[in-house]
Order: structure tokens, then C-alpha cells, then sequence
């Protein structure tokens, strides 16, 4: 029996397929969000008026910060595969890649805060909802004016997350993948680490940025769900 090429091996597969549909559903979750996002955007600074504004929009404020935080686990699904198909390529780079995405979706799971909110505002907003007094209500105001600054700041997961994009793309231009999409990678994972050094004084690399990462996820994503076709392996039912 002959046997398989290692990225194209079937016990392989259901990971492939699995992180496939989780690059196309990181790209729908981030569009659904910056859709609610511009029907109904939170206040971007102050902490009553932030309380006050997720005491009115609960449902849409809430919605925005899961379709936001959920496709970290999706990230990690995805880096996981291209662990997998990158290793013959280039191991150290693979594994490198692999560990700093991980990390980077890894730290955004942790700390369930966005740069436009956080869950934690949400129990907040209930509290302020709720106090007797002018005392408490101006406390949670302050605790909701340091989370608040905490999302305008750039964080540590921010950081890693183009660069792990640069690093595993690294080794795609010369893997089974299309090499286009490494390029790609490379250039939308160098364009977000410009972003975050530069996230206040060039406020406008965000907005290329962001729609470059959703096409690199969505390419990968097409491109693992074909890596066997690609590799002919399945095609000829070859064991």
C-alpha cells in the first residue's frame, strides 16, 4: 500500500473540514457584529453614558460581544489545522505560527473584553440599574469608565494575533496551500502589527486591516476544506 502524503492523510480530514468551516464562520460572526455594530454602536468613552446605553440596548450590546468573542475559538480551530498541514513544509515555523495565534485567541478567550466592549459592562449596567443611591451609582460609573479605557487600549492579544497570522503564513508559500494565500497572510499579519504600534496616531490602517484578516480566514478556511482534492489523494481513492 502506498502511503498517503502527510497533510493529505484521512485521519486528518475531519480536522481540515472541522477548521474550514470555522475560518468561514469567523468571517460571518465578524460581519454580523460590525453589522449591529453600525445599527446600534456603543458609546466609545464614558462610564454612565456606557452604562446607561447597554441598560437600553441589553440584547443588541450583548449580541455584539459574543458574535465578537466567539470566533476566538474558531481562530483557534483554524491555527490548529494549519499546524497540522504546515509541519512538512517548515516544522520550527509551523509550530512557532501556531504558538502564537493559540496564544493570541487563547488571551481574547480569557479576558472576555473587545475593543468596543466587554461582557463584564453588561453586569455593570445591571448593578447601576439597580442602585439606591447617587454613592454607588458613581462608583460603578468609575468602574465602568476603567474597563471602557481598558478597551481603547492595545492589548496583548492584540498584538499577537497579526503577528501569529504572519508567522504561519510564513510556510504556506511553500506548502500544499495556495501559495497566494500566504502572501496574503503575510501581508495582512505585517499591515495589523503597523496597526496596533501605530493604533491612535494612523487610526485608518484599522479599516484595512480588518477586512484583509476576514479574507485571509475565509481563504483558508475554502483552502483547508479542499486540501484533499488538492493534494489528489482522496480523489484517486487511493488507502
Amino acid at each position: 500500500m502506498t502511503a498517503l502524503p502527510w497533510p493529505a492523510a484521512r485521519a486528518w480530514v475531519p480536522l481540515y473540514r472541522t477548521a474550514g468551516v470555522a475560518g468561514l464562520l469567523f468571517v460571518l460572526f465578524g460581519l454580523t457584529a460590525l453589522a449591529l455594530y453600525f445599527v446600534d454602536p456603543p458609546p466609545v468613552s464614558g462610564g454612565e453614558a456606557t452604562l446607561r446605553f447597554i441598560a437600553d440596548h441589553t440584547a443588541s450590546y450583548v449580541a455584539q460581544q459574543l458574535l465578537w468573542l466567539v470566533p476566538s475559538l474558531f481562530g483557534l480551530v483554524v491555527f490548529t489545522a494549519l499546524l497540522v498541514a504546515l509541519l512538512p513544509a517548515s516544522p520550527s515555523l509551523a509550530v512557532l505560527g501556531f504558538v502564537v495565534g493559540a496564544a493570541s485567541w487563547t488571551a481574547l478567550i480569557a479576558v472576555p473584553t473587545t475593543s468596543v466592549g466587554s461582557l463584564s459592562l453588561v453586569t455593570l449596567s445591571s448593578q447601576y440599574a439597580a442602585a439606591a443611591d447617587d454613592g454607588a451609582r458613581s462608583a460603578l460609573a468609575a468602574a465602568a469608565e476603567a474597563l471602557v479605557a481598558e478597551n481603547n487600549t492595545v492589548t496583548f492579544g492584540g498584538v499577537l494575533t497579526p503577528l501569529g497570522v504572519l508567522l504561519i503564513s510564513l510556510p504556506m508559500v511553500r506548502s500544499g496551500l495556495p501559495h497566494w494565500i500566504g502572501w496574503l497572510g503575510i501581508a495582512t499579519g505585517a499591515l495589523g502589527l503597523a496597526g496596533e504600534a501605530l493604533r491612535f496616531a494612523v487610526t485608518g490602517l484599522y479599516a484595512v486591516y480588518g477586512p484583509l484578516l476576514w479574507i485571509w480566514f475565509a481563504a483558508v478556511g475554502v483552502a483547508l476544506l479542499r486540501l484533499p482534492a488538492r493534494t489528489g489523494a482522496f480523489s484517486r481513492g487511493r488507502p
